[in-house]
């Protein structure tokens, strides 16, 4: 086909800043109080007592604070900005990062999710009051995690549509333009040619997006993949499953799911596709797809196995294509079969 695939670093972490600290036995409080100031700064433990954080004037600024307050209480640290050679790889410590925030995305979800249910339950002023506040600290928590997400861990997507959904539910009229609004969708004519971005480290969603676009919308198209953060787009490109993008989560749907109704891709397969991406995407097990299990664990044995985008789409991509084969011959079998029990 040609295909093009593009691996676009918009900003480079190949060095790490990285902070030393050893802690006086007293005052008792000041280990947790260091240890809160590293979770929210966002910093990982790469071993006992050594930190790290993209290197950055940001994280150069935030470190040294943090050394202030160190030495001040009577403990010893030391900043330095490294590359690493052996043992860690740059891959190793931004899964590290990644890890840490996937698990917070996900509990502002459940938070978000718990809060829509009870949205549901009445319009009282009250009721709409309290969800109102409980909503207010959730998007400035969610802000606080992303500020802290520096290579675009899953799950941001997620919380990012249920918080849109939860924002104009909440609203007393509809916002003209909400904070989290994904960018305008081409018509579906426009849709080809283009150059598709993405996040690196793509996963099931990412992974299904780039199969539903390569195998029905655009057998040529090219993908591009970045790291999200303050990432703009250049003429002609399409952004999916990141923030601000042209396709990404919106309300309770993921990303394929979205793609695949904008195109008016209307197929009884497809669709089953779309409900086990969503459960293993959101993590919420609403279809009870009895599949959903043995595809996660077929694209979680990919990631873990390569961290080429390339090679975790076109994998990824074979079980997309075994799986539409199978629905539409199961579909197939069921209409043979409901046609001869009525000739009977």
């Amino acid at each position: 086909m040609g295909d093009l695939l593009i691996n676009a670093k918009t900003e480079q972490f190949g060095r790490w800043l990285l902070l030393f600290h050893q802690l006086p036995s007293n005052p008792a409080y000041l280990r947790v109080k260091v240890w809160r100031r590293l979770q929210a700064l966002g910093a990982v433990a790469i071993k006992n007592a050594v930190y790290a954080l993209p290197t950055s004037d940001q994280s150069h600024e935030d470190f040294e604070w943090l050394l202030k307050e160190i030495v001040e209480a009577g403990g010893e640290a030391v900043i330095c900005e490294a590359r690493l050679i052996d043992g860690l790889s740059d891959s190793d410590v931004r899964a590290m990062f990644n890890a840490a925030r996937e698990v917070e995305h996900v509990e502002i979800a459940e938070q978000a999710r718990t809060l829509a249910a009870r949205l549901g339950d009445g319009t009282a002023a009250d009721l709409r009051a309290d969800c109102k506040a409980q909503f207010t600290r959730l998007k400035k928590r969610h802000g606080e995690i992303v500020a802290i997400d520096f290579f675009g861990a899953n799950g941001r997507e997620t919380v990012d549509g249920l918080l849109g959904a939860l924002e104009k539910a909440l609203s007393e009229k509809p916002m003209e333009q909400p904070a989290n609004e994904p960018a305008v969708k081409p018509a579906g004519e426009n849709l080809k040619g283009r150059i598709w971005v993405t996040r690196q480290g793509v996963h099931i969603d990412r992974i299904a997006c780039a199969w539903l676009i390569r195998r029905f919308i655009d057998e040529h198209a090219r993908f591009k993949f970045v790291l999200p953060r303050n990432y703009v787009p250049e003429q002609n490109e399409l952004r999916f499953d990141m923030f601000d993008a042209e396709f990404t989560h919106e309300g309770d749907n993921c990303s394929f799911e979205v793609l695949m109704a904008h195109s008016g891709l209307n197929d009884a397969a497809l669709q089953s596709i779309a409900e086990i991406v969503h459960e293993i995407d959101l993590k919420d097990e609403k279809f009870g797809r009895e599949e959903t299990a043995g595809v996660r664990a077929l694209i979680n044995g990919i990631c873990v196995d390569t961290h080429d985008d390339e090679e975790r789409i076109a994998r990824g991509g074979a079980i997309f294509d075994n799986l539409h084969s199978s629905f539409r011959k199961k579909k197939t079998s069921r209409a043979l079969a409901s046609v001869q029990t009525k000739k009977s």
